[in-house]
Parts: C-alpha cells; sequence; structure tokens
C-alpha cells in the first residue's frame, strides 16, 4: 500500500465539519485534474442502509467518482451510534479485511484516496478494534479536522497526541467553521494550537451557509486560495502529482 498516495481524515470530535472539509479536499483535488477517490468505510445513521448514506454521498459526489457502493461504504447501519454499537443492534459484525479490501481496489483505481473516519479516532470498530487501529493498517497519514470552539485545544491535542503513541504519522490538521468575526476564544485558538500542537496547522476554513453542496464548493474554492496550500500539498505528498496533472 506504501506506493499509493492517501489521506485518512479523523474529527477531533462529531459534527466537526469532517464530511464537508474531506469533500471539499476532494473537489479541489478533481479541480485540479487528480484522479482521486473516497471512502466512507463505516457510516450510521443512515435512512437506507441499502443505498449509500448521506455522507458517502456528498463525498462521492465531490470527486467524481463512479465506485460501487460497497466500495465507497462497506458498512452502513441505520441507528445513529457508534459503529460497533450500531452493527450490534442489527445482529452484525464489522470485518475489517473487507474494509482493508476494499480501501486496496480504491487506491489501486485512483491517484489519490481520501478515507473519511466516523467521529474520533478512538471510536470502536468491533470490539477492542478502534478506528486508530484502521487507520495503523491502512497505513495512511492523517488529517485531523477540528473546532474553533473553546474546548477545541484540548480536543485537537488529545486526537494529535493519541495518533503518535500510536506511531500514526500526522500529515497535519485543519480548522473549521471559523466565524467571520470571532470571539476571544475562537480568534486564539489557531496561535495557541500552532505552539502547542507537535503537527502542522494546514488551513483555517471559514464559516459557511447554504446547502451542503454550496458549502463544499465554497470551501473548495477557500482551498484553492489558501495561503497555506503549497504546504499542504507538501505534507499530502500531493505537489508532484498536481504538477504533473496541470500540464
Amino acid at each position: 500500500m506504501q506506493d499509493k498516495r492517501g489521506l485518512f481524515i479523523t474529527g477531533t470530535d462529531t459534527g466537526v465539519g469532517k464530511t464537508l472539509v474531506t469533500a471539499a479536499l476532494a473537489l479541489f483535488l478533481r479541480r485540479q485534474g487528480v484522479n482521486v477517490g473516497v471512502m466512507k468505510p463505516v457510516e450510521t445513521g443512515v435512512e437506507d442502509p441499502s443505498a449509500l448514506g448521506s455522507d458517502a454521498q456528498l463525498l462521492q459526489w465531490a470527486s467524481g467518482s463512479d465506485d460501487a457502493p460497497e466500495l465507497v461504504s462497506p458498512y452502513r447501519f441505520k441507528a445513529p451510534l457508534a459503529p460497533s454499537a450500531a452493527a450490534k443492534e442489527e445482529e452484525r459484525s464489522i470485518d475489517t479485511t473487507l474494509i482493508l479490501e476494499a480501501a486496496t481496489q480504491l487506491r489501486e483505481k485512483h491517484d489519490f484516496l481520501l478515507i473519511e473516519g466516523a467521529g474520533g479516532l478512538m471510536v470502536p470498530l468491533a470490539g477492542g478494534y478502534l478506528l486508530a487501529d484502521l487507520v495503523r493498517q491502512l497505513d495512511l497519514p492523517l488529517l485531523v479536522i477540528a473546532r474553533t470552539d473553546l474546548g477545541t485545544v484540548n480536543h485537537t491535542l488529545l486526537t494529535t497526541l493519541a495518533a503518535q503513541t500510536l506511531s500514526i504519522p500526522v500529515a497535519g490538521f485543519m480548522l473549521n467553521n471559523m466565524p467571520e468575526q470571532p470571539d476571544a476564544a475562537q480568534a486564539s485558538v489557531p496561535k495557541t494550537l500552532v505552539t502547542l500542537a507537535s503537527a502542522d496547522l494546514l488551513g483555517v476554513l471559514s464559516h459557511r451557509e447554504g446547502s451542503q453542496q454550496a458549502i463544499i464548493e465554497a470551501l473548495s474554492e477557500e482551498i484553492a486560495g489558501m495561503d497555506t496550500l503549497p504546504w499542504l500539498l507538501m505534507n499530502f505528498g500531493l505537489h508532484h502529482l498536481i504538477r504533473r496533472s496541470s500540464r
């Protein structure tokens, strides 16, 4: 797997906007000419588990990929619970081998693969098997999506520290949903995390209004114009790929 580029995206908590950021990254890469694949290994709270859930649908729309639902999102559960609990409620189990095999197929089809996790790094998938264990087996660097609100410094530092303790390489972190007029706590977050986190701050994305697709479009354009974009591409291992694709 090490010869294929990719990234695993996690959040410091649920609701930090990691699906929107992942989709925005996919759309940005697609517009740069990169053949990007997407994956949401486990999605819960899916109204109709026979079809892709809303998160996976957004990711596939943004990437423009036409991969089979069984590859994009191998496990889909109706209950809005942690993956292991949702599987238990349906008297099912999550076979991580199936997820790894699906990821291998997607990495063979695409130049770059974005995989979005469920919740945070310590979310249980099956028994004592955590999302962090899956990231290690996938052998992908980690991008952490964090809030800008009070408490995010603690959550972000705990997430990056856990990753480093488990020998998961951290490509960096991004702050999402920064208000146009942040309060004192929100305004202090970027500088505080740059000082304390042993990971790179790769972008601060603005709060957006509108439909999810409109927000993804806006965030993708914001990513394209970030001062930190060259740094982000370098940390993701994408600078050469985008240079080639733009010729």
